[in-house]
């Protein structure tokens, strides 16, 4: 059974989204639907998909999600929008994917598909093993923020903890680029992933750090984060 959110101050975007999902897989969607953020924040319910309508009274949309993340970082934000600029808001709370109104039901399918599909990909273990000055840990790429040469070693960051494994960051980059990484500087690889903005040779990553974007390689990294951008968005 899927557990789907729909929060939207409108009622009738609100029963018509609700309805082309039921016509989609009735038995397989357990749908609730909120008409204000607020409603939807407050019992903290986990859910795999939200359609969340961006420009609401009270808290809007771009609130809602960052709120959702703080307890919630799976979920699957779909955002609905009259905006034709969102590209901004992504950087903020990884939305899935977003749907213009007035609402079709072809894109309602579209975004359901794609999102059970990807759940079946997230199942699928990815995990990577390094070997740490504590021992072999196995960790899934996207648990990771970074890697950073320091004293001849090379840090791990994630969310939780950080690591340390003896190898070139060269290498490292190397083994790791196929997972959405790819380095800004000689002494880093970041997670395409978890960077929140770009601004002039700073690259501000989701859990506040910040690494350094060389001169060199700035045209050549910002096209492939933004190629990285259009394939997620």
């Amino acid at each position: 059974m899927i557990n789907i959110a729909i929060c939207d101050d409108d009622k009738k975007v609100l029963d018509q989204i609700k309805k082309y999902i039921e016509e989609y897989e009735k038995d397989k969607c357990e749908v609730k639907t909120y008409s204000s953020g607020e409603e939807l924040l407050k019992g903290k319910l986990k859910f795999e998909i939200i359609f969340l309508d961006i420009d609401m009274t009270g808290i809007d949309g771009i609130e809602t999600a960052k709120r959702i993340r703080n307890y919630d970082k799976g979920v699957k934000i779909i955002y609905v929008t009259s905006f034709t600029d969102y590209t901004n808001m992504a950087f903020e709370v990884h939305a899935f994917g977003y749907l213009n109104k007035p609402i079709k039901k072809e894109q309602i399918y579209k975004q359901l598909c794609e999102a059970t599909a990807y759940s079946k990909e997230e199942k699928k273990d990815e995990g990577i093993e390094f070997i740490t000055l504590d021992g072999v840990v196995r960790l899934n790429p996207k648990q990771i923020y970074y890697f950073e040469y320091v004293n001849r070693s090379v840090k791990i960051k994630t969310l939780d903890r950080t690591y340390m494994i003896k190898e070139k960051i060269a290498s490292v980059a190397s083994r790791i680029e196929k997972f959405g990484f790819l380095m800004p500087h000689k002494s880093f690889t970041v997670n395409l992933f978890h960077i929140r903005n770009i601004k002039g040779y700073d690259i501000f990553m989701m859990d506040g750090s910040i690494i350094p974007l060389s001169q060199k390689k700035s045209a050549e990294f910002r096209e492939q984060f933004n190629i990285f951008l259009e394939k997620h968005i």
